[in-house]
């Protein structure tokens, strides 16, 4: 008995459907980002510090340098980023009391905090590193639990108006892991056991610190008079 024109014609449309669904199944599979991981404990080269000893925020003219260690899946550093650090800011850097220094210290149970300190540093290569930085912070409690979070943070590069291209190829060439290995290698050395450490006045200062405390503690290395 032959079909009828109506059950070749439903025959055809199902089947067309399923070839839409394959072919868009295919173009994700294609532009999906690949998982990207950062190695650890790489050999650090001469190129991967030359001209680079941190981010760096103020003025170069500053009494005081203080360097942070840090990591972006570190509760401790997200609570001193998005709490304490924007009255430093204000009240220290922009005042051109302090030059600010921000260096990476994975820590070995953060198993996304490499991915996310390499995602900054590709952001610095198209002028957004502080963008990104507070991106990452003030989002940590979405990316923290994820098996793979490099979706998210390809999300913030996004938001933060980066080339996504751009920094898609600079995320799978892995090429600032020696960078990161660099800070976390620096930070051992001076004794840096957690995050987020302060470095101040050559004195290493462990946990997190108010905002209040810092500035008494600027205050007290500046040679500059308080306001």
């Amino acid at each position: 008995m032959a079909a009828s024109p109506a059950g070749v014609s439903g025959f055809y449309k199902v089947l067309g459907v399923v070839a839409l669904v394959g072919a868009a199944a295919l173009i994700y599979m294609v532009k999906k980002p690949k998982d990207v991981s950062i190695p650890a404990n790489v050999a650090v080269l001469a190129a991967d510090t030359a001209g680079f000893r941190g981010y760096l925020l103020g003025s170069d003219s500053a009494a005081v340098e203080v360097s942070e260690y840090a990591d972006f899946q570190c509760p401790a550093c997200q609570e001193f980023e998005t709490v304490q650090f924007p009255s430093v800011r204000q009240q220290l850097i922009e005042t051109g009391r302090v030059r600010w220094r921000y260096r990476d210290f994975p820590l070995a149970q953060h198993v996304h905090s490499r991915v996310a300190s390499h995602a900054a540093a590709c952001a610095n290569d198209q002028g957004k590193y502080w963008e990104l930085h507070a991106l990452l912070y003030q989002h940590q409690s979405e990316w923290f639990g994820k098996r793979d979070a490099s979706g998210s943070f390809r999300q913030y590069a996004r938001d933060a108006g980066l080339d996504v291209p751009a920094y898609d190829t600079c995320m799978q060439s892995a090429k600032y892991a020696g960078r990161i290995q660099a800070s976390v290698d620096e930070g051992t050395k001076l004794g840096v056991g957690s995050t987020p450490s302060f470095l101040i006045g050559g004195r290493l200062y462990m946990g997190s610190l108010s905002s209040d405390s810092l500035r008494a503690l600027v205050l007290a290395l500046s040679a500059k008079p308080a306001p």
